[in-house]
């Protein structure tokens, strides 16, 4: 079985919504796009290429036409982004220009694609398939970068269809600018009066 890593930066608040720029995703009135990019440095830049290491992603519509329109021209910032396979779930889009992409159709498809053979499969952004993906006990480990902002409003990585689960920390790190890089793996169900410590 391929294990489902869920990557995501988060405010303190839980949002994940548009990260990296001003214009990635101004759903709802969003007017806070690119709230990671104060705290970028060596330190964070050098913990982000470690977990940029090729393997094949999971993408939801959205967050994969953002990829599209960008990797493909800058992939030295990226090595291996065009050649591994880029996994999206839409229900509209069927076919891409960009190399190595198979489209899949719903909560069937990711759990064959889970249950076949090969490496990891790592889920970047994407927060409604994120959800999805909790909602079905389909995350095998986070590895969230939680930023020191509060953010008050904005799409958030968690929904109220989340099935209660416990996980261990298994890698940290704190940038000297307070970003923590936190890495947890899935450690059972949760149970009355034990959280799975």
């Amino acid at each position: 079985m391929r294990k489902i890593i869920v990557l995501t930066f988060i405010s303190l608040d839980g949002v994940m919504q548009a990260p990296g720029g001003p214009e990635e995703d101004t759903a709802g009135g969003f007017q806070y796009g690119g709230w990671s990019a104060p705290y970028a440095n060596e330190s964070t830049n050098s913990l982000m290429l470690k977990q940029m290491e090729p393997t094949d992603i999971l993408l939801g519509r959205k967050t994969f036409e953002i990829f599209a329109g960008y990797w493909p021209q800058h992939a030295d910032y990226w090595p291996g982004i065009n050649q591994v396979t880029k996994y999206v779930l839409s229900n509209t889009m069927k076919e891409s220009d960009w190399q190595n992409s198979v489209f899949l159709t719903g909560v069937e498809d990711i759990k064959k694609l889970r249950n076949s053979d090969g490496g990891d499969i790592k889920v970047w952004g994407s927060g409604e398939l994120v959800q999805l993906l909790l909602k079905h006990d389909l995350v095998d480990e986070l590895w969230l970068k939680t930023y020191p902002v509060l953010l008050g409003k904005g799409k958030s990585i968690y929904s109220d269809g989340t099935i209660p689960a416990a996980f261990k920390l298994t890698e940290s790190h704190i940038t000297p600018n307070g970003v923590i890089f936190a890495n947890y793996a899935r450690a059972g169900q949760v149970e009355t009066g034990n959280m799975g410590a």
